[in-house]
């Protein structure tokens, strides 16, 4: 614990700087290298442009490791305004030691550069939350401040120093483990929730002696008894299952001493002898002599969420498994909870806040909103975030208007909280109400995600110039913001100013390459410069990063049909208005070209589509 975060220097640095320092991604098309410059880290991305040469270059510094490195190191870096992102590639102890992409991200639409660490998953690995530092004593014994005090007034018994400070060995079997699986318990990371921390506590606010349940309920789905997932956390969860652990009193320090990591074969012959206290007669003595226990009933695993790691697996077992555990395996990062069931506490009293808490948990399909919708109109809870993830639940549902009613009614309770006004200002973008947007921006606080979304909303309004103003000042609280970028863009655009347009499109891209908003536009611009060949190379990107991009794949099917194209035009026309039925303009193109095409039946019906599109907008 006293090495699970640390700034990297020269001398903890274990990790290949020089030699095999790169990581080709191919699903996202990115290319990774890792480089030590000066005594500082760095991980750098670019990827290949339509040129055939280096594009997209970033490069941002390692602030932080997370891990000791006997499995793996992860990297954080803090950004200006001062929150954490992770980095996308880490450093494994597997094969010797390599890079490979760091858990999460081995998928097209990997989060790059992007992923705030929020700090509930800092708790884990760091004693504090704005700087990281490693896990100390506090956390197994609660706050030292009046044990010191007591202990050199002078005047306090032994008896009070030591009721001063928590002492795990002190507290009974539930207390102990509690310590413990603060940290080391998760379910599953590959569906939300795994647990819910409750909303009155904050995330670094746990301390050792108190009920676990009442800082966080953890849930499981509903066949987990009959599954045998194996994840990176999962050493609690999976001794949970153990028929050692269920038919004693066994807890995590009957084998582990959290002052001193074993290693090698002293931790073999620690753990062959804690097994031997109740198993002895399992083997003959001759086993006995030459057995390493775990080997059998503890094997190492690859673990399903972070396929780089081998560990062991904490499921004290009769048999081990007779397949390869250790077997290479594909990130699969998200599975189908089924019915979301409450795990740990195992049962908790019939409180309203716990029935809410157990209606937010499963409040992933409409009959989970059902039952959250029916839990808060019961309960009247006082707390915002009750609401919220009712609107977060529409909102994923695809029922906008829905979502706007619950996050309103968030925001009654929490005036001008960040996430409900995010939220919210994108269900009434979905719904098309931008003045609505307007006014719950501009008396927001002001950061680069609200002033991003004010921009983007005086831009539908065409008043460029609070566009503008309001898109710069969101780049000088954020640089990297690509949103903010790519709408610059469309505003100089509009001004008729090409050459900033590119130049704005162009660094959207950089900072995230899989904006598809930003290669339509840079495409459009370079088909009307006639620079068909890299503008196609765009409309393909976008395509390829959203393939349900309507208005991309009409750009170009129309840049198909100046490249003569025509049959791959079709293609992307008809595309465009299945997925667009209501756009008039891409049923007149697809008639056009029909007609062109001399398919003059099929022409006649588009151009039909095009006309009832443009009565039903005059109507709405």
């Amino acid at each position: 614990m006293g090495r699970s975060v640390y700034r990297p220097t020269a001398q903890n640095t274990v990790e290949d700087y020089r030699d095999h320092n790169t990581v080709e991604h191919a699903p996202s098309g990115r290319h990774y290298t890792m480089t030590e410059r000066d005594g500082k880290f760095y991980q750098r991305r670019a990827q290949i442009g339509f040129d055939g040469k280096e594009d997209n270059a970033v490069e941002t510094e390692a602030d932080f490791v997370i891990g000791s490195g006997n499995h793996a190191r992860t990297y954080l870096h803090r950004r200006s305004d001062g929150k954490f992102v992770e980095l996308p590639v880490s450093w494994y102890a597997e094969k010797g030691g390599h890079w490979a992409m760091s858990p999460g991200y081995d998928r097209a639409d990997q989060k790059d550069f992007r992923r705030v660490v929020p700090e509930d998953c800092l708790f884990c690995h760091s004693a504090k939350a704005n700087e990281p530092a490693a896990i100390d004593c506090q956390r197994c014994h609660g706050p030292g401040s009046a044990h010191v005090t007591a202990a050199s007034s002078g005047k306090a018994t032994t008896e009070i120093i030591r009721r001063a400070i928590v002492n795990p060995a002190r507290l009974n079997r539930g207390g102990q483990l509690e310590v413990c699986i603060q940290c080391h318990l998760e379910t599953t990371s590959r569906y939300v929730p795994n647990a819910i921390r409750r909303y009155d506590r904050t995330p670094f606010s746990y301390r050792p002696g108190q009920p676990l349940g009442d800082y966080a309920i953890y849930f499981d789905h509903g066949d987990a008894d009959r599954d045998d997932r194996f994840e990176i956390a999962h050493a609690a969860y999976r001794l949970r299952k153990s028929a050692c652990f269920r038919g004693s009193q066994m807890t995590c320090t009957t084998c582990h001493d959290p002052h001193q990591a074993l290693r090698g074969e002293q931790a073999i012959e620690h753990y062959k002898a804690v097994c031997l206290t109740c198993h002895a007669a399992a083997h003959r003595a001759e086993k006995l002599a030459s057995a390493n226990c775990l080997e059998c009933h503890m094997p190492k695993r690859r673990a399903q969420d972070a396929v780089h790691v081998v560990m062991t697996d904490h499921y004290i077992q009769r048999h081990k498994p007779q397949r390869d555990l250790l077997a290479p395996l594909e990130e699969q990062l998200e599975i189908d909870p089924g019915n979301v069931t409450l795990y740990y506490p195992a049962q908790l009293p019939h409180t309203p806040e716990n029935e809410l808490y157990l209606a937010v948990a499963q409040a992933k399909d409409a009959p989970g909103i059902a039952r959250l919708e029916q839990a808060i109109e019961k309960y009247k809870p006082a707390q915002p975030e009750f609401y919220f993830e009712l609107g977060e639940a529409y909102l994923k549902a695809g029922k906008n208007l829905d979502a706007i009613r619950w996050y309103e009614q968030a925001l009654r309770r929490r005036p001008g909280d960040s996430a409900a006004t995010k939220q919210l200002v994108v269900a009434l973008f979905a719904t098309g109400q931008v003045e609505a947007a307007i006014r719950v921006l501009e008396r927001s606080p002001a950061d680069a995600i609200i002033l991003t979304n004010l921009g983007n909303a005086y831009l539908q309004q065409s008043k460029l110039d609070q566009a503008e103003q309001t898109l710069r000042q969101a780049l000088r609280l954020d640089p990297d913001a690509p949103e903010a970028q790519n709408l610059l863009g469309l505003a100089r655009l509009d001004r008729g100013d090409t050459k900033s347009a590119e130049t704005y499109f162009r660094e959207a891209i950089r900072i995230l390459p899989e904006l598809a908003a930003a290669h339509n536009n840079l495409a459009n611009l370079l088909a009307g410069a006639d620079n068909y060949r890299e503008a196609e190379y765009h409309f393909e990107r976008a395509i390829q990063n959203d393939p349900a991009y309507a208005d991309a794949h009409h750009g170009y099917g129309l840049l198909l049909i100046l490249m003569r194209s025509y049959d791959k035009a079709a293609v992307e026309l008809q595309e465009a208005v299945r997925l667009a039925p209501d756009s008039a303009e891409a049923h007149s193109d697809l008639g056009d070209l029909l007609a062109a095409q001399g398919h003059t039946e099929s022409a006649r019906e588009e151009y039909a589509r095009a006309e009832a599109a443009k009565r039903k907008k005059q109507i709405h």
